[in-house]
């Protein structure tokens, strides 16, 4: 059936059903801090070259999260660099000049055994001394803290690959949450997506944002041609999305 529709707080757009519903696990209880730098600005998608400081900062950064991951409560602390900005934006962002563009080009991720832990982490000399160093070295810098709230699978941080941050920006963040897990089915069937960890962020550190999704895959091919080609991403993704006033800024990384 095509259709236009409203059905609770998700308002739908085109043909139902056309793309399986998504299979989610349980939310793993974990607290999440998102340290999200931009530090070399690029008028391009590529993030093809790092200037000095940045590579410089990287390497500052990588020290200071393995010391973190080290402290009580923490499973783990990564530290990823961009490689591309994806197609995606959508016309909600272009209706909110008001918010920055998400083009942080550095992410430093926190896992803590429970969203307390993250809140605490951030007053620790530990974190003061990353979110120093890191704020010294960017153009721009925000601390994210939240807890996971929807979930496909554990994202594997044990080796490389092409991590996605996705920052979205709702006009509500219950149909934020309706329409991810609504167009989530397009991503596993389309690009193969097993992997997911959906960041809902605490009111007063939420750095403007109402959602991050961050997820894997092997292969810049197994996502990026299916965003850049598949029409059903634009007529059915994004088109979604915009109907639910919902903004993604996508950016793919790789491990620093």
């Amino acid at each position: 059936m095509n259709a236009n529709f409203n059905t609770g707080s998700l308002t739908v757009v085109g043909e139902t059903g056309r793309f399986p519903k998504i299979e989610l696990i349980e939310p793993n209880g974990y607290g999440y801090i998102v340290f999200a730098l931009e530090v070399d600005h690029s008028r391009l998608p590529f993030y093809l070259t790092q200037s000095a400081g940045k590579r410089r900062l990287l390497e500052d950064l990588k020290g200071m999260a393995v010391n973190i991951g080290g402290l009580d409560g923490v499973q783990k602390a990564v530290v990823f660099k961009a490689l591309i900005v994806p197609p995606g934006e959508g016309r909600y962002k272009k209706a909110r000049p008001d918010v920055p563009q998400a083009r942080f080009d550095v992410v430093v991720l926190i896992e803590t055994g429970t969203p307390e832990r993250a809140r605490a982490l951030i007053a620790t000399p530990e974190f003061a001394a990353l979110e120093k160093r890191g704020r010294a070295g960017a153009k721009r810098a925000e601390v994210i803290v939240g807890q996971n709230a929807r979930r496909i699978g554990p994202v594997d941080h044990s080796r490389d690959g092409v991590f996605l941050f996705n920052y979205f920006l709702a006009e509500s963040g219950e149909q934020n949450l309706a329409v991810w897990e609504y167009t989530a089915g397009w991503f596993a069937d389309q690009t193969g997506l097993d992997n997911s960890t959906l960041v809902l962020p605490d009111a007063e550190h939420s750095g403007g944002l109402t959602l991050i999704n961050h997820c894997r895959w092997d292969r810049l091919g197994d996502v990026l041609p299916s965003l850049l080609f598949k029409r059903s991403f634009r007529d059915y993704v994004l088109a979604n999305f915009d109907a639910n006033r919902t903004a993604p800024m996508p950016v793919l990384y790789g491990l620093a």
